[in-house]
């Protein structure tokens, strides 16, 4: 049943994509992901060189804080286009999704006018049921968003080898 979805949503992406050159780079792709207050800095990032008759370094163990905040993130070939950090104490529900999404469609306009047009930029997100509320997707129908089913279990295929590791590498050792 879910290979069956998976092949489905693959062969509808490459269809589209045969269709239309500038398929990849007109794809707005989103995630999340939590971000620590301090999260310290790893053994390669604080090594430092020291000549063979300086004194020994004391080892200090620190941990990453109790508090963090949840990032949304959408980007496209270009880079980050928008994104947000989730408040404190708030719950991630369709609702606030929702209110996100407008956010992005402003946003979107201003820095990637080439979005500007009805069905010219891909959303893909995935499965999430925040994702899937009625109100999201009455949003993304009226703006005529085209949404990417992103196909379930497709590890080769995952977001997330790719931006978050190399931010969450730059705020190591940083206290917010």
């Amino acid at each position: 049943m879910i290979k069956d979805k998976s092949v489905i949503s693959t062969q509808k992406t490459i269809k589209t994509a045969r269709r239309n050159k500038n398929f990849l780079n007109s794809i707005v792709a989103e995630n999340e992901t939590w971000c620590f207050h301090y999260d310290p800095t790893t053994k390669r990032q604080s090594a430092e060189w020291k000549s063979p008759t300086s004194p020994k370094g004391k080892k200090v163990h620190l941990q990453k804080s109790k508090v963090k905040t949840m990032l949304v993130c959408f980007y496209d070939s270009k880079g980050i286009g928008h994104h947000e950090f989730v408040p404190e104490g708030q719950t991630v529900t369709g609702s606030f999704y929702l209110s996100v999404l407008e956010r992005l469609w402003k946003r979107i306009h201003r820095v990637r006018p080439e979005y500007s047009a009805p069905g010219s930029w891909f959303l893909l997100h995935d499965n999430a049921p925040v994702h899937r509320a009625v109100a999201v997707q009455e949003f993304l129908d009226r703006k005529q968003v085209c949404v990417l089913n992103y196909p379930p279990y497709s590890p080769d295929l995952s977001r997330y080898y790719f931006l978050f590791p190399k931010l969450k590498l730059s705020l190591k050792g940083r206290l917010f």
